[in-house]
């Protein structure tokens, strides 16, 4: 495990996009809930992103892909629609340890 962030670095109902070593993820927090995945759409294997730490909908409800609209449920990283739906997110486990964001990579 290793730490990512302090937890007051991401707001709640934002999302931020960080590189850990070699692998592109992004953090999701949503109800006081922190949702860590690989930042890679399963459609075509690219960053979801819009903008620099934009993962989420207009609404903040879902994850969305910038590339085709693709939208996933921030809860189970599921994609419930667009061209990879019924598939889902890379989850990274992850825990919250001494006010700081651990992942394991």
């Amino acid at each position: 495990m290793r730490a990512l962030c302090h937890i007051s670095d991401i707001g709640e109902g934002q999302s931020k996009g960080f590189n850990a070593g070699e692998q592109a993820i992004f953090v999701v927090r949503k109800h006081g809930q922190w949702r860590v995945y690989r930042n890679e759409c399963p459609h075509l294997g690219i960053g979801l992103e819009w903008m620099p730490d934009q993962f989420l909908d207009a609404d903040g409800c879902l994850i969305q892909c910038a590339m085709h609209g693709a939208l996933f449920l921030i809860d189970s990283g599921e994609c419930i629609s667009g061209p990879c739906s019924g598939q889902s997110l890379t989850a990274v486990a992850h825990e919250i340890r001494d006010d700081q964001l651990w992942v394991d990579l």
